[in-house]
C-alpha cells in the first residue's frame, strides 16, 4: 500500500485476519453507535454500518485509506447482536440450536478517491444442542462479545455441523474480497 491503511475496529479477530493480506495497517477505533437501518435490505444496512465506522475514522485521517467492517447474524428475519447478558445468550443459543442461520459481513474501504462497499453472506448450521450444552457454552466468556453469541473459531465449533460460504467472513472479515479490493486500489494509485 502506498498510503496509510487504518482499520476502524478494536476487534482482535479482524486485526488477525487483515494481517493475512500482508498489508501494513494501524488501528483507530470508530466511535459511532452501531445502528442497523430497518428500511434497507440487511446486506445494504450492514454495508452502511461499515461505511459509518470508516467515515468516522476517515474524517480525522483524510489522507488515509480506512477499512470499516461489521458482522450480523440473522435467523427468522431477526438480527442477533452481541448478547446483553446470560439470559440473552441462552435465548440466542436456543434459537440457533439445530438450525441454519445467515452471517452477513459488510465492509467499506474509504479514501479521498475511493468509496467501496461490499458484503459477504455465509450460512452456518448448528447441531441440536442439549440444554446442558447450552448452559455450559453460555457459562464461558466466549459468547458475550460476538454477534449471534458464539465464536465459530472457538468452542462453538463442536456444535457446528456445516458452513456454506466464506469462513473468514463469518469470523469477521472476508479476507479474499478485502485483499482483492486492496490490490485493485494499490494498482490504481
Amino acid at each position: 500500500m502506498k498510503r496509510n491503511l487504518i482499520l476502524a475496529s478494536a476487534s482482535l479477530r479482524r486485526q488477525e485476519l487483515l494481517q493475512l493480506c500482508h498489508v501494513p495497517f494501524t488501528i483507530e477505533v470508530s466511535q459511532i453507535q452501531e445502528v442497523i437501518d430497518p428500511t434497507l435490505p440487511l446486506e445494504q444496512a450492514i454495508e452502511q454500518v461499515a461505511y459509518q465506522k470508516a467515515a468516522d475514522v476517515f474524517q480525522r485521517n483524510p489522507e488515509a485509506l480506512v477499512l470499516g467492517s461489521d458482522t450480523i447474524v440473522v435467523i427468522d428475519d431477526q438480527i442477533l447482536g452481541k448478547p446483553k447478558d446470560k439470559e440473552d445468550a441462552r435465548r440466542m443459543m436456543n434459537l440457533l440450536s439445530g438450525r441454519t442461520h445467515q452471517v452477513i459481513t459488510g465492509v467499506c474501504l474509504l479514501s479521498q478517491e475511493e468509496r467501496r462497499l461490499f458484503h459477504q453472506v455465509a450460512e452456518v448450521t448448528f447441531v441440536k444442542m442439549s440444554q446442558e450444552e447450552i448452559e455450559h457454552y453460555i457459562s464461558l466468556d466466549e459468547p458475550y462479545d460476538k454477534a449471534g453469541g458464539y465464536a465459530l473459531q472457538g468452542e462453538a465449533a463442536i456444535y457446528i455441523s456445516s458452513i456454506k460460504g466464506d469462513y473468514y467472513s463469518i469470523v469477521g472479515l472476508p479476507v479474499q474480497l478485502v485483499y482483492q479490493h486492496l490490490k485493485e486500489i494499490n494498482e490504481n494509485e
